[in-house]
């Protein structure tokens, strides 16, 4: 049975929809993350989820206990590490664990060993007998985290919960975090802004305007939403193609040239340019539409930059004055043209090692035709 489940739940402020019939499920032992613009409805729903807030519509379960009926069990079944910090800097880190104990009727014995133990996790054990007062901001969301799990909670509700906290920082959370999930079987119900923090999650549910417009697992969400794009000018677009297919990609011819979507445009660009130059192709980056993505999402979509490269293998703007320069040859071409194949070869052997990774990845057995034609080389040039 799912741990949490939601029947079309819903919530109005006055004549305003925070949350509009949403549904959904989530299994034990599940992280899921719940993304959304500011307002989207992301802590209407979770305030719904933890009691905090009674839903105008609808119905939802957490552990088996319904939200409006069974708060009391609900509320036990739960831990909630909220946006901002809700420690007692007054006291020390022992005591807000203590007092938290008291509330959830903790025994003492249960207590002593479990708090010894998160905050060992933590890596708290040498500061919690000092005040709050005095901790780091990392520190407080730590001890939070160990407050939250302290009474075995079969749910953690998370509210940005890495929010203003340095990259190591939030590394270091999600560790242990993760840790307790696969000991405990923990279910972890994440909000962030953080796309990268975001993929830790095995589903995503993206809501807007209070309704639940996507709900999958991060990398089918990345597919929908497709790749960078790249749109190229050639003074030969059948040959541009032909050397395109030998990089493994079919463009779309367009009155702008040829465009051309995959993942990692940084590292495609390279690639194509030394390819068309090998091919003797005057030829410029009408755009690199920047549709590029973070992490499967869109970070911008703005005008390409004409840039045109020059034989040294460097690159200036291009402001449409003038034909772009010849490059020297370097070529790639993984088709079955002999001559287009010595190009792709020739290619490899120049790239970069990170350019080589691509190669690698899409061209089967490159490695070993490059140690064959150096071969023939040194045979022909008489060193062997």
């Amino acid at each position: 049975m799912p741990v949490i489940e939601v029947r079309d739940l819903s919530r109005k402020f006055g004549d305003f929809t925070a949350v509009n019939g949403v549904s959904f499920e989530v299994e034990q032992g599940e992280i899921i993350g719940f993304l959304g613009p500011n307002g989207a409805g992301k802590t209407t729903t979770i305030n719904m989820l933890c009691t905090l807030l009674k839903p105008t519509g609808g119905s939802a379960s957490v552990n088996g206990f319904d939200v409006a009926s069974r708060q009391d069990m609900v509320r036990r079944s739960i831990g909630l590490i909220f946006q901002d910090p809700t420690l007692d800097e007054r006291l020390t880190g022992w005591q807000n664990l203590q007092f938290h104990a008291m509330l959830y009727d903790v025994p003492a014995a249960v207590f002593e060993s479990r708090a010894k133990e998160l905050l060992e996790m933590v890596e708290l054990t040498d500061k919690v007998k000092e005040s709050v007062k005095a901790f780091s901001g990392g520190m407080k969301r730590r001890l939070e985290i160990a407050r939250g799990l302290l009474h075995h909670p079969k749910v953690l509700f998370l509210d940005e919960p890495t929010i203003g906290l340095d990259p190591q920082t939030r590394r270091h959370i999600w560790e242990y975090l993760v840790k307790v999930r696969d000991q405990e079987r923990l279910t972890l119900f994440l909000t962030t802004h953080y796309m990268d923090e975001a993929e830790i999650a095995d589903r995503i549910a993206i809501i807007d305007h209070g309704d639940i417009v996507a709900l999958d697992t991060p990398s089918k969400l990345k597919a929908m939403v497709g790749g960078d794009v790249v749109t190229l000018c050639t003074d030969d677009d059948e040959r541009a193609q032909r050397v395109l297919a030998g990089l493994g990609v079919t463009p779309t011819k367009r009155d702008d040239g040829l465009r051309v979507e995959i993942d990692h445009g940084d590292r495609f660009i390279p690639l194509v340019l030394g390819a068309m130059s090998a091919a003797t192709l005057s030829r410029r980056v009408q755009g690199i539409n920047t549709k590029l993505r973070q992490n499967g999402l869109p970070v911008c979509d703005a005008p390409g930059t004409a840039v045109r490269f020059k034989k040294s293998g460097g690159h200036e703007t291009d402001e449409g004055k003038g034909a772009p320069e010849e490059l020297s040859p370097v070529e790639t071409d993984w088709a079955d043209d002999p001559a287009d194949r010595e190009t792709t070869i020739r290619a490899f052997l120049g790239a970069s090692a990170a350019d080589r990774e691509y190669f690698l990845q899409t061209k089967p057995g490159i490695e070993e035709e490059a140690r064959k034609y150096l071969k023939r080389a040194r045979v022909k040039s008489g060193r062997d």
